[in-house]
């Protein structure tokens, strides 16, 4: 396959967010160096976390003008020293993934499961392995427990309303009403509305005054609190893994005297390098829910690349549901 010397990508110009997203058509082609492949991208995935890299939230995260996105399936297409050779449809995690070419570490990429397309791939690097691990290995979730899922709708929330089910929890999810038809079909118990100013009594009534056994928390911002007193004291765990909704404050008076739970924050990147055995095992139990079914194939909603700017406009309104990827 010939690689041309430039291509189309989206660019973020500064860290005013999508309204700053470019259109080029004359970014470089990457090389793959020592241990990365080179692909042809098929679909990228679009995240939160590419709204907080261009928003200038992300810790760590690179600075204007970057090639945005990090999600990204597709063809092999040429490969450095120590990495597997052209011809495999794959899906990894990698800087610049909103182009038309993108690198990936090739020790880190996952194959295409048989039979599905790149676009149907998009979350088994992210989205899925995150709602895994904040149930499993950190959540420590058992059959029979009770789990309240935040932003249920979203593609991560979605995951983890399926795998909840299957490992034998009650589930109460929230979301805006307009997708509550959308969650409760995945299989949850309950779909509060997750605006209510009252969702923890809600939650406490569906309890009986109890709480709930874990919290799944991406929102941040007004609502972490409730988060926090909604999960059962001394025995409750709450697992942290994002802030869509912005920063939220806990300090150790409120661990001792208002909330006697357990708090966890899941990072992947961090999970991946400083626990590589439980990040291994995630993706092992991963791989066998896909193939015994219980993780279908995504159905995300495909913008084309230069639609870039909408769809994280649209995923910062919250005015989405499930995946969404983008197709250059």
């Amino acid at each position: 396959m010939s690689i041309p010397a430039t291509m189309r990508a989206l660019q973020q110009t500064s860290f005013a967010g999508p309204r700053d997203l470019r259109l080029i058509t004359d970014a470089p082609v990457p090389a793959p160096g020592r241990g990365e492949v080179l692909i042809k991208v098929h679909a990228a995935g679009v995240n939160f976390a590419d709204l907080s890299q261009a928003r200038g939230v992300f810790r760590g995260g690179p600075r204007p003008p970057y090639v945005a996105g990090f999600e990204a399936a597709g063809e092999v297409v040429a490969a450095g020293p120590e990495a597997t050779g052209p011809g495999v449809l794959v899906i990894g995690v990698a800087s610049g993934a909103f182009a038309e070419y993108a690198v990936l570490p090739a020790a880190a990429v996952l194959p295409v499961p048989a039979g599905w397309t790149a676009e149907q791939a998009l979350g088994l690097v992210v989205n899925r392995p995150a709602a895994l691990a904040a149930l499993r290995p950190l959540g420590q979730l058992v059959s029979g427990e009770t789990v309240l899922i935040h932003a249920a709708a979203g593609a991560t929330g979605q995951a983890a309303v399926r795998l909840a089910k299957h490992y034998g929890a009650k589930v109460i999810a929230t979301a805006s009403p307009a997708k509550h038809e959308t969650v409760r079909a995945l299989g949850a118990d309950h779909v509060l509305d997750s605006a209510d100013p009252d969702l923890t009594t809600e939650v406490r009534r569906l309890t009986g005054g109890a709480g709930v056994d874990l919290v799944l928390e991406s929102a941040g911002g007004a609502g972490f609190a409730a988060a926090l007193a909604s999960a059962k004291p001394v025995t409750g765990r709450v697992v942290v893994y994002g802030l869509a909704g912005g920063e939220a404050a806990i300090t150790n008076w409120d661990l001792v005297y208002r909330y006697q739970v357990h708090v966890v924050g899941l990072n992947l990147g961090t999970l991946s390098q400083s626990a590589p055995r439980i990040f291994r095992e995630v993706l092992g139990e991963l791989s066998a829910l896909v193939h015994d079914g219980v993780l279908p194939p995504e159905c995300p909603t495909v913008y084309d690349l230069a639609d870039g700017p909408k769809a994280l406009a649209e995923l910062e309104a919250r005015a989405t549901v499930g995946k969404l990827a983008l197709r250059p």
